[in-house]
């Protein structure tokens, strides 16, 4: 089990300096990685918030080692072959660090802008954009990721809902939302083991200072440690320089 930050980049965290130099410090305190919100606006109104694939840009920069990514991007408002030039050439920055999590997203960040909202044609979206992601990633695009054959896409999803979990199944790993504990993660974990064999990461969120073993045993491979928005940057730093 790798253990992880999961920040939200508002307010103050809004400055991809002040991100970067988190991520470092994460880093030489044994964190394994770093992910970031991905929103276009969170309320209240007017709140600061950061570009999020510029904020991991800083970090690539700021670190040597640490995994990076968004939790999550919903494909449905990006052009895919826009996101495709941008992921790798992240994974290129970063030496093959990135994880790309994708999800449908919140409505927050569609209506207001004119994107589409029905949730079943955002997971269409969702879908066809994946397939097309992975064709660039493998040679449809040059140069290619770092990584290979392609970069790790992780599924977000919202607990029990399974169309999700089939969709995860198809790529590298499943963050599982609003799960009530870890009997149902380990539930999750029993229904993946019999449907698909090798390498699959499951992801949760603890609060800081939440207890990782009982997740670990229930079959997590990630446990990140989810910040909230947003107290302030001395407590930020307290939790990281706690380490993992």
């Amino acid at each position: 089990m790798k253990r992880g930050l999961y920040l939200a980049p508002f307010d103050q965290l809004a400055d991809p300096r002040l991100l970067a130099d988190l991520a470092r410090l994460a880093e030489s305190h044994g964190w394994a990685g770093v992910f970031l919100w991905d929103r276009i606006a969170y309320p209240p109104a007017g709140r600061p918030v950061a570009d999020p694939w510029v904020a991991l840009s800083a970090i690539a920069l700021a670190t040597n080692n640490i995994r990076l990514g968004p939790m999550i991007t919903p494909l449905s408002r990006r052009r895919v072959q826009k996101f495709a030039r941008e992921t790798v050439t992240l994974d290129l920055l970063s030496n093959g660090r990135l994880t790309v999590g994708v999800g449908l997203g919140n409505a927050e960040d569609f209506e207001p802008f004119g994107e589409v909202t029905d949730p079943r044609e955002r997971a269409r979206i969702l879908d066809a954009s994946l397939e097309r992601l992975d064709g660039y990633w493998r040679g449809g695009f040059q140069p290619p990721p770092v990584q290979s054959p392609r970069i790790p896409v992780w599924v977000a999803g919202n607990w029990p809902n399974r169309k999700p979990i089939r969709r995860a199944l198809r790529w590298d790993g499943l963050f599982p939302i609003d799960l009530p504990g870890p009997g149902a993660l380990a539930e999750l974990a029993d229904e993946i083991r019999q449907a698909r064999a090798g390498q699959f990461d499951l992801v949760v969120e603890v609060p800081p200072g939440g207890d990782a073993r009982p997740w670990e045993a229930a079959g997590a491979t990630w446990v990140l440690t989810s910040i909230e928005p947003q107290p302030p940057e001395s407590e930020i730093r307290q939790i990281i320089q706690a380490g993992p």
